[in-house]
């Protein structure tokens, strides 16, 4: 696969036009095989976000998506999928060529970007609101998108996870500000015109870019977006909530992850193996649900570990356009040096390197590392405390049940969990006693799109997903009419 054609510059989206900064500023933004820098990206502000807002507020409340029919805006959502997929070989070269996501693997989620849409769609024509009867009163609840959304998105998989904020808010009636990741923006320089050719209207789609703590941090602390839906890291999620405080905003934040794989002996231990090794290593890593703790009963542990380590010895790392490769570059210098601390951190507690840990042979540039396997693990240990966020997985064995449901507990964070066992009692026993918003058994990461996505602990706050992103983009208000004569006590009479 080629490059794509690249922008030299990349500027905000307001109210249906491109713009610059207001005052002017740029950043560059660099992809991650060479480093090289590719665009000068505009660099919003505090007045950008004012902007957008008030295009957004006024889309809001004199344009006519919020009161358009269910069934138009579905189709309006619709026509946003059959864009992204006419465009879907572009959006898989800009996602490897931005983040060095794999190109099979970049192709999947723009396929998943454009279902997304296409699910949200449907949800929204099949939206009912509840009804209560009485001899005396009929109470019916009315529907009401809650007003402009500001949606910040990560740099894994930027453009699957914007279409995952994107398409509910939008399908509620919402008008949204986005903030994308500032590593990763190219992707979302499509969006403008995928969302003008489908005919969504001027002002309810706008483009924020810039840097978190200056343009993520203006719409977090702006008074007319009442809702933020976040997907990062957990220390920037507590950040925006004290700041989110001041307006009581609405909060659905996807967070942090350090999530248990637990293996019994009496697994089918090829597919264990394969699961495991996919759910830490596809998407370079870089992955909130990765499985990033391997837990072995200890009567296979050593085959495990031995397995593990041949396996992941194999694994093609390289060009993340090269349809073999099944590990590319990580996203950023200074991420990949953050990775590479925690493997000399690894080393210096005393976990035993399997396999990995360095930059591949051949590999003489750019953001590169080894499918890297530690065994011998232990909890007191940050490299099985803390997320790593790259193609990093611990090993640590368990003696029994109980031993492997608190070594899986043993962390603060509890977004997922990934359970095998062919004994189904202790499958139910682990999966209610697990600390996770997700768990899997005998599986890996697949989702049924109408399903709650969320954690527990320090992975979050909020679900999303389904009814449930429904419910967070809007609001619910009972009206009471009374059916006869209401008796009321006639205080002062």
């Amino acid at each position: 696969m080629s490059n794509p054609v690249l922008p030299e510059k990349i500027l905000h989206y307001i109210g249906g036009k491109h713009l610059p900064s207001v005052d002017g500023a740029t950043f560059e933004v660099a992809e991650p095989v060479t480093n090289r820098v590719y665009a000068q990206v505009a660099a919003g502000g505090p007045e950008d976000v004012d902007r957008a807002v008030e295009a957004a507020t006024a889309a809001f409340e004199t344009g006519p998506w919020p009161a358009m029919a269910a069934r138009a805006r579905a189709r309006v959502l619709n026509r946003i999928a059959d864009a992204i997929e006419a465009r879907g070989e572009q959006i898989a070269a800009m996602e490897t060529f931005d983040t060095g996501l794999p190109v099979t693997q970049a192709r999947g989620q723009a396929a998943r970007a454009a279902e997304n849409f296409r699910f949200f769609a449907d949800m929204a024509v099949t939206l009912h609101e509840d009804a209560f009867s009485s001899p005396a009163q009929l109470g019916y609840v009315l529907r009401k998108p809650r007003g402009v959304a500001g949606l910040i998105t990560p740099w894994n998989t930027p453009f699957m996870l914007e279409s995952w904020k994107l398409a509910p808010a939008l399908a509620a009636g919402c008008t949204v500000v986005l903030k994308p990741a500032e590593w990763t923006p190219l992707s979302a320089s499509l969006l403008p015109e995928i969302m003008a050719e489908a005919g969504v209207p001027d002002g309810v789609f706008n483009i924020v870019h810039g840097i978190g703590e200056v343009a993520g941090a203006a719409l977090v602390m702006h008074p007319g977006a009442p809702l933020i839906s976040f997907t990062g890291e957990t220390t920037t999620g507590q950040t925006i909530m004290r700041s989110a405080a001041t307006s009581l905003k609405g909060l659905s934040m996807e967070l942090g992850g350090k999530s248990p794989c637990v293996i019994f002996a009496d697994a089918d231990l090829d597919l264990a193996v394969d699961s495991a090794l996919f759910g830490v290593f596809s998407l370079n890593g870089e992955r909130c649900t990765a499985g990033s703790r391997i837990l072995a009963e200890r009567t296979v542990y050593d085959s495990l570990v031995s397995r593990l380590g041949e396996r992941a010895e194999r694994i093609k790392v390289g060009d993340p356009s090269d349809p073999a490769t099944e590990i590319g570059a990580l996203v950023h210098p200074e991420h990949y040096d953050r990775v590479l601390s925690y493997v000399r951190l690894g080393v210096r507690e005393g976990a035993r390197l399997v396999t990995g840990g360095s930059r591949p042979a051949g590999l003489g540039a750019g953001n590169y590392l080894a499918a890297t396997v530690f065994a011998d693990v232990t909890p007191s240990m940050r490299i099985f405390q803390e997320e790593i966020f790259g193609p990093v997985v611990c090993v640590t064995p368990f003696d029994d049940e109980a031993e492997a449901v608190a070594l899986a507990n043993d962390t603060r964070y509890g977004l997922a969990a990934y359970l095998w066992t062919c004994d189904l009692r202790r499958a139910h026993r682990v999966a209610a006693a697990v600390e996770a918003g997700m768990t899997w058994v005998n599986s890996h990461n697949v989702r049924d799109l109408r399903t709650p996505f969320g954690g527990v602990k320090a992975s979050g706050l909020g679900r999303e997903g389904g009814q449930h992103s429904i419910d967070f983009y809007t609001e619910s208000r009972i009206v009471h009419v009374a059916l006869g004569d209401t008796h009321v006590p006639r205080f002062g009479a």
